[in-house]
């Protein structure tokens, strides 16, 4: 089951890209490069810059493609969403930007790396690639009326039959995990509510503090 899809979020099999995935013809160009485009300014937030970046560049579309997957990684509780782990699509002849690629490279979330005591909607975890923490990085996104929450009714008992007969998931993890996921849901629900009373300002405050790829030692960058 396609729970992002479920929730509108667009992952590599429903975008205007997908189909450019693979083609000989295109290339990937990741957060990282783009970035590279432009000098950012101290006092310029790491997404303020990325989005600037990619207006200069022509690129359409960021604003609602980083909103989208700001809002899975806060639900899926990413932890290495780094910024070789998201971009754009490039023609790889004409070097003409062709728009936003599909999610990927999502596989350090739900709490994959924590003990079963640890499992947790609060538990501290490492938030990228705009914001130290989650929280934060939350506030980020301009829009939620493009999400339905309520396409995720039920998700606790479908995740569970998915984890059912693993050979790595044991009961009381599959529990957990089916618990935290719709724990954190709720949580989003919330911040959505509260949200739609605020105007958030975006500012230098909870930036991350350099991009790297997930470690198991990484101690930085906790909420």
């Amino acid at each position: 089951m396609n729970y992002a899809s479920k929730a509108d979020v667009p992952l590599a099999a429903s975008t205007p890209t997908a189909h450019l995935i693979g083609s000989p013809n295109t290339e990937l160009m990741t957060a990282w490069y783009i970035m590279q485009t432009a000098q950012k300014p101290n006092h310029v937030s790491v997404y303020q810059h990325y989005k600037v970046c990619c207006e200069q560049l022509g690129i359409s579309g960021i604003s609602d493609s980083i909103d989208q997957m700001i809002v899975l990684d806060y639900l899926i509780a990413n932890e290495d969403r780094h910024q070789n782990n998201f971009g754009v699509i490039r023609n790889a002849n004409t070097l003409e930007y062709l728009g936003v690629a599909p999610v990927y490279d999502s596989g350090s979330s739900l709490w994959f790396s924590k003990p079963l005591s640890m499992i947790g909607s609060r538990t501290k975890l490492v938030c990228k690639p705009f914001k130290s923490k989650h929280e934060e990085q939350i506030k980020l996104v301009k829009s939620f009326d493009w999400l339905d929450l309520s396409k995720l009714k039920g998700i606790g008992d479908e995740f569970a039959d998915i984890l059912t007969g693993s050979l790595f998931i044991d009961a009381a993890r599959k529990g957990a995990l089916c618990k935290a996921l719709e724990k954190r849901i709720n949580m989003l629900e919330d911040i959505i509510g509260k949200q739609n009373h605020l105007y958030h300002i975006d500012n230098i405050l909870d930036d991350v503090s350099k991009d790297q790829a997930y470690s198991s030692t990484t101690t930085n960058n906790l909420v």
